[in-house]
């Protein structure tokens, strides 16, 4: 970011319950902080068959992704490809083929300028111990391009805003786990970012240190107007601040949509109880091109629930066959809507690697 960049500075606080001392709503952004004058509609990441190989080993595979302006969530199980797609989002890492871009800039050739208007909080500890909040907060922004004296007022604003106002002076060394996940958290966000990374940024806190991160999070992004891209193994998490979700696996994209989307096919179960054994219903419908499997949910399987994708209105049809043709008669049939729970271990568990489009 330029000297000459605006720096907002908006008066909420962590201590207690949340104070607002200005209008909530963001003041616009500029086409300098969007990047290369994008819309605030335009996509805050973009990929196009995006590749990564690490000798024989295949990171990344054919990843196409258009990801909107919003709070967004990156799931998968470890190894599933996320922290590639991090690094080569951020510039640090090149694609073996496919190309990338965030916030307009191509992550081959511009890293730099990505850099320059995005945040990152990464998942290990490297905080400098030696050394207080205020003056390492305070040199990542001087890095990020603000003059001394503008960077060690903004470094003060961001730590009283993280709730380390009182402890700013104290060197890291001494700060808990959750003290150093709010600095960490501050210098991502210091330089006034269009885009915020966050690498499971709850990892390691209490309860009480967890909510308010994910507070945190919440009001950065509603607040302040910054797009966040958080990555994290727990879907509470996820469910709770973010309102889009990118799931991974072995390298794969396998579903990409908003939290919630209610377009019924892919996002609705059809909950089915027979008189007969329902391993057979299965395997019918199965061999009728359906996706079925026994209830997740123990106590209604021990009844013999069956889970039935829904994919349209034949789905109906194709049970009602299944049942007459193998002389079942159905005892229930309802529909329930998939949570982000239900998608995800569908997609993992059920080994989904497919284009993205659930």
């Amino acid at each position: 970011m330029e000297p000459s960049a605006p720096i907002r500075r908006i008066g909420w606080k962590m201590h207690n319950a949340p104070t607002l001392t200005t209008n909530p709503t963001p003041p616009p952004r500029t086409a300098e902080q969007n990047g290369r004058g994008q819309s605030s509609a335009a996509p805050i990441v973009e990929t196009r068959g995006l590749r990564k190989v690490y000798g024989n080993f295949v990171a990344l595979d054919r990843i196409d992704l258009s990801i909107p302006r919003a709070a967004v969530g990156l799931l998968g199980p470890n190894g599933a490809g996320k922290t590639t797609l991090l690094k080569i989002l951020l510039g640090l890492s090149r694609p073996t083929e496919g190309t990338a871009s965030v916030l307009g800039f191509d992550t081959r050739s511009q890293g730099i300028s990505i850099r320059e208007r995005v945040g990152y909080m990464p998942e290990s500890d490297a905080l400098p111990p030696g050394t207080t909040a205020a003056d390492f907060v305070g040199h990542m922004a001087e890095m990020s391009g603000l003059p001394a004296r503008e960077a060690r007022q903004r470094a003060a604003d961001v730590l009283y805003q993280v709730g380390l106002d009182e402890e700013r002076y104290r060197l890291i060394k001494g700060f808990s786990t959750g003290m150093k996940q709010r600095v960490k958290l501050a210098q991502a966000i210091v330089h006034d970012p269009s885009l915020v990374f966050l690498d499971e940024p709850t990892n390691g806190m209490d309860p009480q240190g967890r909510e308010e991160m994910l507070d945190l999070i919440i009001r950065i992004h509603r607040m302040l107007g910054m797009s966040v891209i958080v990555s994290s193994h727990i879907l509470e998490d996820i469910e709770r601040v973010c309102d889009y979700v990118v799931i991974v696996n072995g390298g794969r994209l396998v579903l990409a949509q908003p939290i919630g989307q209610d377009t019924g096919a892919g996002n609705t179960d059809l909950l089915v109880r027979v008189d007969g054994d329902p391993s057979l219903f299965i395997n019918r419908l199965t061999q009728a091109g359906l996706v079925a499997a026994p209830s997740r949910d123990e106590e209604a399987r021990a009844f013999g629930e069956i889970a039935v994708n829904f994919d349209g209105d034949h789905t109906y049809d194709v049970v009602r066959d299944a049942a007459v043709e193998l002389g079942m008669a159905m005892r229930s049939l309802k529909t329930k809507a998939r949570s982000l729970e239900d998608l995800y271990l569908g997609q993992i568990e059920g080994g989904g690697s497919g284009d993205g489009r659930n």
